[in-house]
Formats: C-alpha cells, sequence, structure tokens
C-alpha cells in the first residue's frame, strides 16, 4: 500500500510540474518552434550525451578499485540500465539498481558498491559547482541583466551550496581513513539501541566507509576528479548544442548556470524527471537570458527527451539481455533496498 500511494504522490508531483511547466505556452507555437531546431546541432548533441555514459562508466571504475577490480563492460551495462530504470520507475530506483547488478556480476560487497554510488554524486555536485563558479568568473558584465535579482540570488545559493558541498567531501574523506574508527563510534549506539541493531549500524557503516576507499588513494582520486570534468563538460556541451538549435545565442559557458539550475531541477523525484527538468531549464533560460517562453518550452522538451530516451532505449535492450523484465528490475531495487537496510 505504502509503495501505491508513493507512486501516486511522484506521478501527481510530475503532473503538477508539467502543468507548471506549460501554463503559459502557446502549444501550437511550441509546436512550430519544434519544427526550427537545427537537426545537425541536435545530432551533435546526442552524441555530446551518449558520450557521458561511456566517461561516468570509465570514472565509476576508478572509484571501485578500492572495493575490487571490474570490467569496463559490466560497469558500462550496469550504469545504462540503472538509469534506464531511473527514467521508467519511481524512487530513483536505479541508484540502487546500478550497484547492485555490478556487485553481483563482479562480486563485490553490495554496501561498499553502493558507497561508491553516493560519493559520486558528491563529486558530481562538486564539479557542477565549480564550473558554475568558473562561469560566474568568466561572465561579462551584462550576464544575468534580464534579471539581476535573481542572477545575486542564484550566486549566493551557489557559493554557500559549493561550501556545504566541500565540507562533506571532506567528512567523506575523514571517514573514508578511518573505517575501522567509524565501526567503534556506531557501536556506542548501543547505549540507545538493543545491541543487535547496534552491531547492525556497526558494520554498515563501517562498511560504508571501506567503500569510500577512492578518496584514501590520492592518485586514485585525482583521476577521479580528473574523469569529472569531461563527463561533465560533455553534458554541458549537449546543453548548450540543444540550446544553439533553437536559435538561442549564449556562449559555452552560459550552459554551466544552466546545468547547475537543471541539477536542482533532476533532484526533484519524478521517474524521469519529467516536470522538474522541464521547469528549470525554461525557467533559466527565460530569466538569465530573456528567451521566448515558448521557444524555451521547445528546447526543454527536446534537451530532456535528448538526455533520458537514448540511454532508456539502450538500458531496456541490455535488460532484455540479461533476462530482466521492468518488474523484475522493480524487484532488485526492492531487494537492494532491503540488502542496505540489513547490511
Amino acid at each position: 500500500m505504502r509503495a501505491h500511494l508513493r507512486t501516486v504522490v511522484v506521478v501527481g508531483l510530475a503532473v503538477a510540474l508539467l502543468a507548471w511547466f506549460l501554463r503559459n505556452a502557446d502549444l501550437a507555437s511550441v509546436a512550430g518552434e519544434l519544427g526550427r531546431g537545427r537537426p545537425w546541432l541536435l545530432a551533435l548533441a546526442l552524441a555530446a550525451t551518449l558520450t557521458t555514459y561511456a566517461t561516468r562508466s570509465l570514472r565509476w571504475q576508478y572509484l571501485l578499485r578500492g572495493v575490487g577490480p571490474t570490467r569496463y563492460v559490466n560497469a558500462l551495462r550496469a550504469t545504462v540500465i540503472g538509469f534506464a530504470a531511473s527514467f521508467l520507475l519511481p524512487a530513483r530506483a536505479g541508484e540502487l539498481v546500478r550497484p547492485y547488478l555490478l556487485a553481483q556480476r563482479e562480486g563485490l560487497p553490495f554496501t561498499a558498491t553502493f558507497a561508491t554510488v553516493i560519493l559520486e554524486r558528491v563529486l558530481d555536485l562538486v564539479t557542477v559547482l565549480i564550473l558554475f563558479s568558473a562561469y560566474l568568473l568568466l561572465a561579462g558584465p551584462g550576464a544575468g541583466e534580464a534579471s539581476p535579482a535573481m542572477f545575486r540570488a542564484v550566486k549566493v545559493g551557489g557559493i554557500a551550496a559549493a561550501a556545504a558541498t566541500t565540507v562533506v567531501l571532506a567528512v567523506f574523506f575523514f571517514l573514508a581513513g578511518r573505517p575501522e574508527a567509524l565501526g567503534r563510534a556506531a557501536l556506542r549506539i548501543e547505549r540507545v539501541l538493543p545491541a543487535r541493531l547496534a552491531h547492525l549500524v556497526a558494520r554498515l557503516a563501517q562498511a560504508f566507509a571501506e567503500g569510500l576507499a577512492a578518496v584514501r588513494n590520492p592518485q586514485h582520486l585525482a583521476m577521479v576528479l580528473f574523469w569529472s570534468f569531461p563527463l561533465w563538460l560533455s553534458i554541458a556541451a549537449g546543453i548548450w548544442l540543444v540550446t544553439r538549435a533553437f536559435h538561442l545565442a549564449i556562449p559555452y559557458p552560459a550552459s554551466f548556470l544552466i546545468m547547475t539550475v537543471l541539477v536542482v531541477g533532476v533532484a526533484v523525484p519524478t521517474p524521469g524527471a519529467v516536470g522538474g527538468f522541464h521547469e528549470a531549464y525554461r525557467f533559466t533560460v527565460t530569466t538569465f537570458f530573456a528567451a521566448p517562453n515558448d521557444r524555451a518550452v521547445g528546447a526543454a522538451l527536446v534537451l530532456h527527451a535528448i538526455s533520458f530516451v537514448p540511454v532508456t532505449l539502450v538500458g531496456i535492450v541490455f535488460m532484455a539481455q540479461e533476462g530482466l523484465t521492468l518488474g523484475r528490475v522493480r524487484v532488485l531495487a526492492r531487494r537492494a533496498g532491503a540488502k542496505e537496510d540489513e547490511g
């Protein structure tokens, strides 16, 4: 019953966000704008987007070196299936399915493998905020002139998020260097919890810290950070190419601002980021770059399709090759969640 209620809530949220996204749109005008998109730029955007999954899989291998050896083809297949599952299922199911599949295929501990996915998200946020800061430094005096007050608010929010993310990364670095100490500290909760439950928490905490082993090795950390930049620069390139395809003349660094706001939109827990992604893009290009609303709506629809549909189709093919159905993937997500709780 709880799962059904959650599905109703996230679907309702997606519908509400889409309604808000389309509230001022003239659908006939949006259709006309869709026909004006330049195909060769959209093709380049598709190529840039597909490149991100190949790069993300390679970076994940470096994160996993502290857990155990992996083969690139398995990391790539698990990554694509995971992203497809997140698009098709609610509650970010792919975030659990991806490490679960790879852990099974490579014989790795699931909790440690899952921990690398969480660290990956932190590194993603760090990289995005670094690129956003670079945009703020490179932006000319006219940047954000369409809404100066909102641009100042985004600046302040970006600085605050960068500071918070740096603290989180420092905490992860500390935990990764002291997995046994973390486990001993977790045992102290026996004062308020039954001993058996306290031991379970301690084992989970220690395994989680061991999964952060990549940040203990400076060479591995350097490679992970190195590959984070081509990953997010290619994501930014896809955003920029789609934006230019719809005759919105923005410089490439401006895509870092759009990308940063899109990260916030994608955080809304709807399947495939439907609604949140669309409104984040529309809001950014209309607010900061004075884009016509209907053109922004058309570009948002195409950018979302390029970002999610191809990887989902490839993921479905990979699922079929693995003998997985969507129902089976949903079961795997539940099983992975239970395994995470057990430690």
